[in-house]
This record gives C-alpha cells, sequence and structure tokens, in this order.
C-alpha cells in the first residue's frame, strides 16, 4: 500500500465501473478513505465489503442535487471531514446531431455532466473550507478540445467542465482548493455501449472490443483503460500536484496530436489524398521530372 492520499478522505461519483472503481481502488491503495456515489447499489454493496472500513458507498443519482449533497455530507460526517471531490459520473446524454436534438435531451445531458460538477463543488465546499483546502478534479473529455470525438450536446457539456474548472479554481483560490480537470481519450469503458443505446452487457462487451482493437487509433499503440485515468487524477488529487490548479491535464494516448497522418507514415496525407496524388501518382511525377532535368 502506498501513502500519496495517507489521511485523506475522497468523494467519488460514478465509483462502481470504470474510472470511477479504478481510482477509488487506486485512492483506497494510496492510504484515502472513499465515499463511492453511484446507482450501481449491487455493485456499491460489493465494494463496500471489499473495502470495510476504509470505502463507504452512498446511492447518488448525481442528475438529482439533494443527493449529491446527501452523498458528500455522508463522506464528511463518516470519516471526519473531506478533502478530494473527483466530479466524474456520466453517460452519454443525447445522441446524434442537431437535426436530432430536443430540449428534453440538450437539459438532460447538461444536467448529467455540467450541472452535478457544479454541485458536487457547491456542496463539497463547506466541507473542504473547514478542512483548509483540498483538491477537486473534474473529467473533461477530449470531445471538449475538438469536433468529431462525440455527439453534440455530450461534447458541449464536456467543453463547459474544462472552462468550468479553469474559473472555478481563480474562485476557490483564496480558500487553498484547487480545480482541475482530467481529460480522457478513448479509454475501454462502458460509456461508448451507452452513447448508442446499448443496455450494460452490451456495453461492457463493447469496451472489450475497444481494448482488443482500439490500438491502431491513437500513437500510443493501445487503448486507454481505467487505470491510466485513474492514475492522472491522482496525482491532480495528490500534495504531488499542490502547485498545479486551474488547467487540464490530457491522457489520450495522443490521439489529439494531429490527423492520422501526423503520426502513421502509412496513412495518407489529407491534401495529398484530396488532389489525388497516391505514391504512384507522386513517383512517376518524379521520373518525369528527372528525366526533364536530364534532357538540359
Amino acid at each position: 500500500m502506498g501513502s500519496r492520499l495517507a489521511g485523506k478522505v475522497a468523494f467519488i461519483t460514478g465509483a462502481c465501473s470504470g474510472i470511477g472503481l479504478a481510482t477509488a481502488e487506486l485512492f483506497i491503495a494510496e492510504g484515502a478513505q472513499v465515499l463511492a456515489a453511484d446507482i450501481q447499489d449491487e455493485s456499491g454493496a460489493a465494494l463496500q465489503r471489499r473495502f470495510e472500513g476504509r470505502l463507504q458507498y452512498a446511492h447518488c443519482d448525481v442528475t438529482q442535487p439533494a443527493q449529491i449533497q446527501a452523498a458528500v455530507d455522508r463522506a464528511a460526517a463518516t470519516f471526519g471531514g473531506l478533502d478530494i471531490v473527483f466530479n466524474n459520473a456520466g453517460a452519454g446524454g443525447q445522441r446524434g446531431g442537431m437535426d436530432e436534438m430536443t430540449l428534453e435531451g440538450w437539459d438532460a445531458t447538461m444536467n448529467l455532466l455540467l450541472r452535478s460538477v457544479m454541485c458536487g463543488t457547491l456542496y463539497a465546499l463547506p466541507h473542504l473550507k473547514a478542512r483548509g483546502g483540498g483538491a477537486i478534479v473534474n473529467t473533461s473529455s477530449i470531445s471538449a478540445l475538438a469536433a468529431g470525438y462525440a455527439p453534440v450536446a455530450y461534447s458541449t457539456a464536456k467543453a463547459a467542465v474544462l472552462h468550468y474548472s479553469k474559473v472555478c479554481a481563480a474562485d476557490l483560490a483564496r480558500y487553498r482548493i484547487r480545480v482541475n480537470a482530467v481529460v480522457p481519450g478513448f479509454i475501454a469503458t462502458a460509456i461508448f455501449g451507452s452513447g448508442f443505446g446499448l443496455d450494460r452487457q452490451a456495453s461492457q462487451q463493447m469496451a472489450a472490443t475497444l481494448t482488443e482493437r482500439g490500438g491502431s487509433l491513437q500513437p500510443a499503440g493501445r487503448t486507454g483503460q481505467p487505470q491510466d485515468i485513474a492514475e492522472a487524477v491522482l496525482y491532480l488529487a495528490s500534495d504531488a500536484a499542490g502547485f498545479i490548479t486551474g488547467t487540464h491535464l490530457l491522457v489520450d494516448g495522443g490521439m489529439t496530436v494531429g490527423t492520422r497522418a501526423s503520426w502513421d507514415p502509412t496513412a495518407a496525407r489529407p491534401v495529398q489524398e484530396a488532389l489525388g496524388l497516391t505514391p504512384e501518382a507522386l513517383q512517376a511525377m518524379a521520373q518525369a521530372a528527372a528525366a526533364r532535368a536530364a534532357l538540359k
């Protein structure tokens, strides 16, 4: 067992699967006590039994502010305070583009992915202030950085989480509360399947498929795992990141460094492809240029 979070109390939403579960496990391994908030009651009960005395489970639908407040207050009451908040829970939200958008779907997505982050901060604030400071980490996404990675509503909400983390860091600096965001790339979790409307079992299978086949999507050569994000969250939440606030940590295997052609030598260059300049065509042009030069 490590000691990077010895004596710390953490509140984690979406803690019973995926990134939240990996983070809860890592936090406990590093000495923290954890309030695991989720809506998966059976998994939560099993998690509480597994880490008896170190972890408490609380049913918490993050679209319901009162449930977030109750879970945050329970964390402080159970473990004697609160030092770390990881606003992580989420799902795919409203699918599709603007042609498919509904006001109900938009609002539901914002409540799930953005308002929940604000509520987690708001209700934790008195407890963090009582401790003389603390750390908040919010889960954003590479879809916050560019179009094409996720549906419109999800991407917009995650971009708002990114900016919220920055302005909130400025606002809470006077209380010695640091606020940062973690920005995952394609991580093998059930969120991809749920984004397509699949049930939990099918979503888990899609995560396994992504692990097996997703390595070609990024320079790192493998699909990201929940543990990759958990390590980043641990760093941002720990005293090792004590001089870091108001920013984000991108954990995407290099996916956003540029187009595929920037890192894959076998990929067609977009300009060349648009102009029909195949390798064969370029070779023929080079040979013609050499022939012309020989005639001079």
